[in-house]
């Protein structure tokens, strides 16, 4: 049985830093693509960065150059290291995963297994 588990999250100030992880069971994490994902009450979750099974890795324009995405196979663990965090970032984030080919997507559909969300609130 797949389960992923984000923890994390918490509040900072704006320019501040946070680490999120994800702990993956059921599966390895080194043969599936996996993303981070964020949602706001009220509106779409959004692809904030994914890495394919094959490493390669991808990122939505408003965290280019601040986010970073990272998996350790041997903890079998998903990180979203998140730097220079601003007011806009505050919202529930989530890991998903999914199997099969070499996904590099920020596409929500295209994600199976989700985690339960970790908040992170940044204020200014």
């Amino acid at each position: 049985q797949v389960r992923l588990v984000e923890s994390g999250g918490g509040s900072v100030q704006a320019g501040g830093s946070l680490r999120l992880s994800c702990a993956a069971s059921g599966y390895r994490i080194s043969v599936a693509s996996m993303g981070w994902f964020r949602q706001v009450p009220g509106k779409e979750r959004e692809g904030v960065t994914c890495i394919a099974s094959d490493g390669s890795t991808k990122y939505a324009d408003s965290v280019k150059g601040r986010f970073t995405i990272s998996r350790d196979n041997a903890k079998n663990t998903l990180y979203l290291q998140m730097d220079i965090l601003k007011p806009e970032d505050t919202a529930m984030y989530y890991c998903a995963a999914t199997f099969g080919r070499s996904f590099l997507t920020l596409n929500r559909w295209t994600y199976d297994y989700w985690g339960q969300g970790t908040q992170v609130t940044v204020s200014s």
